[in-house]
This record gives structure tokens, C-alpha cells and sequence, in this order.
């Protein structure tokens, strides 16, 4: 069944595959030998580029840190890009449709304050260093225990993260093409295996680069289309504020002042400090999937224009991604007229067959025709294969350095570490299938990532902002710390998940729902992070200042820059991203 479009649009762009949603699974879509042909050349090209600079990745320094020879642009598309994967692109999507544009929070005030934090503040300590890892940096400042401590743990969040990824790209295949899950896992999985084992993180990064542009060229064409259809935002706000009276959808920050009004239930306590401060500092200054990328720049003034660069893309993600929840909100329908609603992933059923997860593949198959539509699905794969090698390059890197190297054999050649790396890469992809399934028992993709962020990523910032800007911080107070926040996150997850009514109490509200929980719970256990640490640090004896260089703001002399023109320099740049991301926020507030 065709459904009208406003103003003709299905006659004058030939949208072929625009169609009403039947309410069962099964396949919405049927790939043209053109659509098979595109998704055939992405792949040969990300295979292509895992060969060709294979022998470009021999040594250690090549295979898990890119030899360090790239420039600020490349580095930047491929940190914005390593987190963009399909879980992004899927699951915040997703989750516009499920909350709203609160979603955007988690581009804006959940990641901009916090890559310029990145790149103007923390990098020059990583860089001096010349750690490989986030835990590398650990164990200079606080010792073997607590690297291995934040390696086991990054192992484990990187593993259920490119599960996360796995099951994304599966839930596109089945969508759109009818495929079996599990084949898709497999396919997709091995891909990424080959390319990464074979180039390592300068494959992926390349590769990144590539994915980033697909991405936006894939993506681009659903947003404009469903505004078009809808008749443009003013028109779309007064459709969504007509079809759900009482919710507002369309605000980020005018309903925030109570946890019952707003979609997502939650306070801007929550937003500000457990996602603005907690979850959005502790991922983008800390979690080495995205740090990894801008360690493999060529000097410090292009480690730190990285993230400055990646910020102007982040900001504009919004549009590609929030856009189409709210857009479905509106557009999608059943056969009858009514609208499609859409449930968690673990409400799915005869009656409602699609999840909020399915959103973005839905307005796909509604407005991509033949051609389109097998470049649409190359945009998901190509986010999916982003986001997938970034954390399993990452895995390969923290395994091989921060719990092989130490704990099974100190000393071996640099090429026995390589093949470590590569076998790593493996193991990583291999376990992730299995992570892959946990998903399904989620209400939606980007519930679950972020009960992961409060668990692993919440209090290893405490640890590390404690460790980086506080010289009487020790090595017993940073480890003990970091353990004591992860089994509180842990506890207090287990506690709602056994008592619902304790969800009042971990987000300070009856009225608070299961996203608000994550917020507070991930400021909950930085708070017990950092108050473990300054307690055990004040009762044990600190290192010696000197011994402190280059781990500690204030102890550190940092590296002489020469001077650039004003439009080469990092803080010229940071501070117009401060005035677009200002404006932005007052714009849809």
C-alpha cells in the first residue's frame, strides 16, 4: 500500500519503497541489483583498505596507535566517527521517538563541554606520556593494581558495546530485508574481524573516515524527505503536540523542572550533572575507544584541534538522527491511517511488532527507492562497522598492553605483541557475538549503553580527575576508589532490578523513569569514587612530587608550542563551538 505525500513528493522523487507497515515481522523491503551493487563495493573498499595497509601495520606503534602520523582532520572525523556506529545512529533514533528531542542532550551537553575538556586540557597529559591506554596512564600514576583493575573492566564494557553494535546492524537486516538474526551477526562480524585484525587501528581509522562520509550521505535523505512529507518542523511540532497531549517532544530544556513533565522522566539535575558532567566527561576524556583515536595524531596541537574539529560535526548529528524519531512520531502509519506504535524491545508482540529500535530502518523503507535504499543500508553498515572496529580495536589494545603484556608474559618481541593483537581482535569479535543477544532483554538500545557508561566509564572519572589534578592522591586511594565505584553502580542496578520501587530513591523521585536512573546512578557512584579516594589517599602516604611529572596539572611542564595564526590555533576554534553550542541550546530550549 502506497501512502499519500504532501505535495506530490512520491511522483516527483520516484520514492518507490515508501509503504504502509503491516503488523508482523517480515521483510518491508526487496534489494534491486543496484542497491546490491553499493552495498557490494562498501564492502570491497573497507576490505581493501585492511590489505593495503597491512604491511603499513607491522610494528606496535603502527598496529595500535597508527605510528602517530595523523593529522588533526583525520584524527577528528575518526573520534566523531568511532562513535557514531549503528548503535548511535539506531539507538538514539530510537530514542528520540521513545523521549523526544531530550535525546539531543546526549549530543550537546553530553558530549560538547566534554571534548573541549579533551582536547584543550587532558590531552597534552596524554600525549606526554606517550601512554597506549587510558590504563596505561593509570599505572604510571597509580600503579599495576589499578590498571589491571580499569583493563578488565574497559575489556568487559568494549565487548558488551560491540554486541550492542552487533545487534543494531541485525535489527536493520531483519527489518528491511527479512534476514535471520544470527546471519547477520556473522557476516557483518567477520568483516570487521579481517579489516581490523589485518591494519589494525590505522585501518580502522581510515576506514572510520569512509563510514563518517557514507554516513552522511546515506542518512542525509530520510530527514529531509519526512520534513518535506510533514510539512516542515512548525507543522511536525503541531502534529506531535496534537497526536500526544500532555508530553512535550519538542523542548530540551522548558519541562525539565519536574520529572513528570517531560517524556523521559527526568530533572535537569540529572541531565546537567549525572550526563553533562558524570557520563559525558567520564566517556569522551576516559574511555580509550574515543581517546585512542586522537592519541594517534601526529603532534600535540593536532591531538588537540581533534576533538575541537569532531565538535562541530557532533553538533550537527542531531539532524540525521534525532530528527527521524521525531519524524515517525508523525509520519509512520499502519494500513488503517492510525499510527504505528512503536514498543521496548521487550514488549514486542503480535499486536505491536516493532520496537522503538526499528525507527530509523521504518522511515528507510518508507522513503529510500532502489539505489537509495541499498546506500541507506550502507550508511547503517558503515556505522555499524565504525562502531564495531572502534571497540574491538580498542579491546586489542588494552588486552595486548594493559592485561597480556603484565600479567601472562612482561617480555617478548614487539611482533609477538602484534600477533597478540591481531588474534585479540579475534577473540574480541567472537565474544561479542554472544554479548550481541543480551540486548534483546533491553526496553531500548540506548537504555542499555548508558546503565553500561554508569557501571564502567562514572568511576573511572572520579579516579582519573583525582589522579590528574590532585598531587596527594595515591595509589591505594585511586584503586579502591575505582573498584568501590564500579560495585556501587553494579549494586544499585541490582537493587531496582530486584526492587522496582527502589528507582524512587536511586533518582531522588517517585515520578522518575529508567533513563533517569542511569543519570543518577552514574553521578551516585563518581560521588562514592572520589570520596573513597580522597578518604584512603589522606590515611596512605602520596608519591614524591617529583616522581609526579607529567601525570599531574601543575607538576608537569608541558611542551612548548610555537605560536600560529589565530585561525590555527585550538582555543580560537573552541571558543566559537562554545558560542554555536550556547546559541543552540537558547534556540531550542
Amino acid at each position: 500500500m502506497i501512502l499519500p505525500l504532501s505535495s506530490g513528493i512520491a511522483s516527483r522523487l520516484s520514492l518507490a519503497a515508501v509503504v504502509a507497515f503491516p503488523p508482523l515481522h517480515g521483510q518491508l523491503a526487496h534489494l534491486t541489483p543496484l542497491d546490491v551493487a553499493v552495498i557490494a563495493i562498501y564492502f570491497a573498499m573497507v576490505l581493501f583498505i585492511g590489505f593495503y595497509l597491512r604491511q603499513a601495520s607491522s610494528t606496535s606503534e603502527q598496529f595500535f596507535l597508527a605510528g602517530r602520523e595523523m593529522t588533526a582532520w583525520i584524527a577528528g572525523l575518526s573520534f566523531v566517527s568511532a562513535n557514531m556506529g549503528s548503535l548511535e545512529l539506531m539507538g538514539w533514533a530510537g530514542s528520540a521517538y521513545q523521549y523526544g528531542i531530550l535525546a539531543t542532550h546526549w549530543y550537546w551537553i553530553g558530549a560538547i563541554p566534554a571534548m573541549l575538556f579533551l582536547g584543550l586540557v587532558m590531552m597534552p597529559f596524554y600525549y606526554v606520556s606517550k601512554t597506549h591506554s587510558v590504563p596505561g596512564y593509570l599505572k604510571l600514576r597509580f600503579g599495576e593494581s589499578s590498571r589491571i583493575l580499569a583493563a578488565f573492566s574497559f575489556a568487559i564494557e568494549m565487548i558488551l558495546m560491540s554486541g550492542v553494535n552487533m545487534f543494531s546492524m541485525a535489527v536493520v537486516m531483519k527489518v528491511v530485508l527479512g534476514w535471520n538474526i544470527t546471519f547477520s551477526i556473522l557476516m557483518s562480524s567477520l568483516a570487521v574481524a579481517v579489516y581490523v585484525g589485518l591494519g589494525g587501528l590505522r585501518s580502522a581509522i581510515y576506514n572510520e573516515v569512509l563510514q563518517f562520509v557514507l554516513i552522511w550521505a546515506g542518512a542525509l535523505l530520510v530527514p529531509i524527505l519526512g520534513l518535506v512529507e510533514a510539512g516542515g518542523w512548525h507543522k511536525m511540532v503541531a502534529k506531535i503536540a496534537s497526536n500526544y497531549r500532555g508530553q512535550d517532544y519538542v523542548h530540551l530544556w522548558r519541562d525539565t523542572g519536574h520529572f513528570s513533565a517531560n517524556p523521559m522522566g527526568v530533572h535537569w539535575t540529572g541531565i546537567v550533572f549525572g550526563l553533562g558532567f558524570v557520563i559525558s566527561f567520564g566517556y569522551w576524556t576516559t574511555d580509550f575507544l574515543v581517546v585512542q583515536r586522537v592519541l594517534a595524531a601526529r603532534n600535540l596541537r593536532a591531538a588537540q584541534m581533534a576533538p575541537i574539529i569532531g565538535s562541530f560535526f557532533k553538533m550537527a548529528v542531531p539532524f540525521i538522527v534525532i530528527l527521524p524519531g521525531l519524524l515517525g512520531l508523525v509520519v509512520l502509519q499502519n494500513p488503517d491511517g492510525t499510527l504505528l506504535h512503536l514498543v521496548g524491545e521487550n514488549h514486542v508482540s503480535a499486536l505491536h511488532p516493532h520496537s522503538f529500535n526499528e525507527v530509523l530502518p521504518l522511515m528507510m523503507v518508507r522513503y529510500l527507492g532502489p539505489g537509495l535504499l541499498g546506500l541507506g543500508i550502507t550508511a547503517l553498515m558503515a556505522g555499524f562497522m565504525s562502531g564495531m572496529a572502534g571497540n574491538v580495536s580498542a579491546f586489542a589494545t588494552v588486552w595486548t598492553y594493559d592485561i597480556y603484556q603484565p600479567l601472562i608474559r612482561k617480555r617478548a618481541s614487539d611482533s609477538h605483541y602484534v600477533a597478540i593483537g591481531r588474534w585479540a581482535t579475534v577473540l574480541g569479535v567472537v565474544v561479542s557475538i554472544g554479548a550481541a543477544y543480551l540486548v534483546m532483554h533491553a526496553a531500548g538500545i540506548m537504555d542499555y549503553v548508558q546503565a553500561l557508561f554508569s557501571f564502567f566509564i562514572a568511576p573511572l572519572l572520579g579516579a582519573i580527575l583525582l589522579g590528574m589534578f590532585w598531587k596527594r592522591a595515591t595509589a591505594a586511594g585511586g584503586f579502591w576508589g575505582l573498584l568501590l565505584g564500579i560495585l556501587s553502580s553494579v549494586s544499585l542496578f541490582v537493587w531496582v532490578r530486584m526492587d522496582p520501587s527502589a528507582l524512587s530513591m536511586v533518582a531522588i523521585s517517585p515520578d522518575a523513569k529508567s533513563m533517569a536512573e542511569n543519570l543518577y546512578r552514574a553521578l551516585w557512584s563518581f560521588l562514592i569514587s572520589i570520596a573513597v579516594t580522597v578518604v584512603v589517599s589522606l590515611l596512605t602516604r602520596p608519591k614524591p612530587e617529583a616522581e609526579l611529572n607529567g601525570l599531574v596539572y601543575g607538576v608537569t611542564k608541558l611542551p612548548f608550542q610555537e605560536p600560529v595564526p589565530f585561525y590555527r590555533n585550538q582555543w580560537f576554534w573552541a571558543v566559537i563551538v562554545v558560542v554555536l553550542f550556547a546559541g543552540l541550546n537558547i534556540l531550542f530550549w
